[in-house]
């Protein structure tokens, strides 16, 4: 019976992939018999896997490693420790460098916002030095105002020490939001002092602030809104063109919009829009109580266009105001604001009927407008000899009979500068300043008991020279 076994033919010396072929003899025995039969005609599982077992031996040899396993492995951490290592310094590295920008960062802008603090603070000196210089170029060089203006030089000196600590306040304190812009006209700004605290919507105070018409400046008002602001009480201070850059009609134009501002955009900033009271000072009080008036009229009239409404206004507050021109101009020019200076300021003696407010709420004409008026109070020094007392007197009795709620309070033996520089640079508690505070704090239990408690305010010059500074005032 033939068998079914054939014997296979020596294959060629080199295989398809290049690789010689061992010779027969050469190999082993068992594995010659393994791989030198298969059965015919069938797939022999058996010689195939011996076959790729051979196969794999040899290409395992061919890409045998150099090194040996261990060392591999050993070589293979110490490459990811180093990896590690790497990345772990590359981040320090990075963070390091992070913090270094960050605190440059910082540096700069506190280098920067100092530098805008300087640039400010230098012109803002540079503006009142020019206002200054102005007013005496109209003052002329009669005698009046030369001694004036030496008596105003003691008078600022004496009081430096004051001034130093309220400028230090007024150029660095975070408190204040300096030359906020409320109109497109020159010396449109305002400046805002914020309380400390934020819980709860503040009452605000719009002021005006004095200046003889001439040298009025929204800085002047510093001191008053530091210590209002520790009362919790937000006061902007509106700045507004003074003579020659602009006259009367100017001033109350641009006070309207500072007003018109105060009344649409406090709540930004913190402030309660229904309890907004406007306050004067000097020739700001004039000008804010003309503003008013103007604006009761507007609102009264027929389609007038307004921006703000007198009925936002809660309370006004004048503090040693002029409120009568036809008995102040003489006044004036025996002090040294000589007439034809004042009537330029004042567009002309016929306007000085329409610029008196004592005058205008007496026009039967307008009473719809006066019936609009908020409650007026007019604070003022019976010692004031720049402005009369009287004048807010007979200003509140005025009001009074034409059906406006209004009161003059009066101080006994208080200057024009008493009630507004020398008193509060005094520290402790001085009577305008409570009772302003009690009027803006009437019927909040809450901010009343905050006021019993809160601590008096430190002083700022030494009696002496505020006794010295009194003396020697021009004002």
């Amino acid at each position: 019976m033939p068998s079914h076994l054939l014997p296979i033919s020596n294959p060629p010396s080199h295989s398809s992939l290049g690789h010689p072929i061992p010779a027969p003899s050469a190999i082993p025995s068992a594995a010659s018999t393994a791989t030198m039969l298969v059965k015919a005609g069938e797939h022999d599982p058996t010689a195939s896997l011996l076959f790729s077992s051979s196969f794999e031996d040899d290409k395992a040899i061919s890409i045998k490693p150099l090194l040996p396993r261990t060392l591999s492995y050993s070589a293979t951490t110490t490459t990811t420790t180093s990896t590690s290592s790497s990345c772990y310094q590359q981040r320090r590295r990075r963070i390091a460098s992070e913090n270094s920008l960050s605190s440059l960062s910082t540096a700069s802008a506190r280098r920067q916002a100092f530098g805008r603090d300087v640039g400010h603070a230098a012109a803002e000196t540079f503006l009142v030095t020019r206002l200054s210089l102005k007013l005496l170029r109209y003052l002329g060089v009669g005698y009046k105002w030369i001694t004036r203006f030496l008596a105003l030089g003691c008078y600022a000196l004496l009081l430096i020490p004051g001034f130093l600590q309220v400028g230090y306040y007024y150029f660095f304190s975070c408190q204040i939001r300096r030359s906020i812009v409320y109109g497109d006209q020159p010396r449109n700004r305002l400046d805002l002092y914020l309380p400390k605290n934020s819980d709860g919507p503040k009452p605000v105070i719009a002021f005006v602030t004095g200046g003889a018409w001439i040298i009025g400046y929204k800085a002047w008002g510093c001191l008053l809104g530091q210590q209002l602001s520790e009362r919790d009480i937000i006061v902007a201070c509106i700045d507004y063109r003074n003579f020659p850059q602009g006259t009367m009609s100017d001033m109350v134009k641009d006070a309207s919009q500072g007003i018109s501002f105060v009344c649409n955009n406090i709540a930004e900033y913190g402030g309660d829009p229904d309890r907004i009271y406007l306050m004067g000072q000097s020739a700001g009080a004039h000008i804010a109580a003309c503003t008013l008036l103007e604006q009761a009229i507007k609102e009264a009239g027929e389609g007038e266009s307004t921006s703000w409404s007198v009925s936002q206004i809660k309370a006004y507050f004048g503090l040693s105001g002029g409120y009568n021109l036809l008995n102040l101009i003489d006044y004036f020019h025996n002090r040294g604001l000589y007439r034809s200076i004042f009537l330029s300021i004042m567009e002309g003696e016929e306007s000085l009927r329409r610029f008196s407010p004592e005058v205008v709420v007496q026009d039967p004409n307008i009473r719809n407008a006066i019936s609009l008026l908020p409650p007026i109070i007019l604070f003022h020094g019976t010692a004031d000899y720049s402005i009369p007392s009287d004048d807010s007197k007979n200003f509140a009795d005025t009001l009074q009979r034409v059906g406006v709620k209004a009161e003059a309070i009066l101080y006994e033996g208080k200057t024009h500068t008493d009630l507004f520089l020398q008193d509060p640079m005094r520290g402790g508690s001085d009577q305008l300043f409570e009772d302003l505070v009690g009027h803006i704090h009437a019927g909040d239990t809450e901010a009343l008991t905050k006021d019993a408690v809160a601590p008096p305010r430190k002083r700022l010059v030494p009696e002496f020279m505020l006794q010295l500074a009194r003396r020697v005032s021009p004002f």
